[in-house]
């Protein structure tokens, strides 16, 4: 591995483990494999939503409440 590589990845992972305020996440789309269904949960906008029924009619369900534990620490939900 070169230099510039080694560089790299210690760059990457002090914004990871140290600078984490450089990002924000502005939008994402996870596919997630319920256990009757495949659901779609986005992040826009500041907000979680989910395909499922159960969040249609709650606006929270079990897959915005894993998403939210996957990114504890990366962006206030």
């Amino acid at each position: 591995m070169d230099s510039g590589m080694i560089g790299k990845i210690q760059k990457a992972k002090r914004y990871a483990e140290q600078e984490r305020e450089r990002f924000q996440i502005e939008s994402l789309v996870v596919s997630v494999d319920g256990t009757n269904n495949k659901h779609t949960v986005t992040f826009a906008d500041g907000k979680l939503s989910c395909t499922c029924d159960f969040y249609q009619s709650r606006e929270y369900c079990s897959h915005t409440m894993a998403i939210e534990e996957i990114m504890k620490g990366m962006e206030p939900l």
